[in-house]
């Protein structure tokens, strides 16, 4: 059974920081490539964070500088380091896995809230 299950959210202040992992299990994690993603209210979700399977990584403009996407293949585990966090950052992040037959795999999210 296919499982990625986020952690790390919850309530900060603006310019604080957080750390989110999503530990994988099912898959042949160090053959996907990761992403983090996010959904405001009202919002679509859209793609924060990426990094393939060799390492490489890329970010939307708005967190780049703040955020590092980084993975830890020996224990199927992705990161993400939220610096410098803004009330505009407040939303679910979700992680995706994707395999280069297409096929990928979403988890549940965490919920992030950057307020006073």
């Amino acid at each position: 059974q296919v499982q990625l299950v986020e952690s790390g959210g919850g309530l900060v202040e603006p310019g604080g920081s957080l750390r989110l992992s999503c530990a994988a299990s099912g898959i042949l994690f160090r053959t996907a490539a990761v992403g983090w993603y996010r959904q405001a209210p009202g919002k679509e979700r859209e793609l924060v964070a990426g990094i393939t399977i060799l390492g490489t990584t890329n970010y939307v403009d708005s967190v780049k500088g703040r955020f590092t996407i980084s993975r830890d293949n020996a224990k199927s585990t992705v990161y993400l380091q939220m610096n410098s966090l803004k009330p505009e950052d407040t939303a679910v992040y979700y992680c995706e896995t994707k395999f280069s037959t297409g096929v990928e795999y979403w988890g549940k999210g965490t919920l992030v809230t950057v307020s006073l």
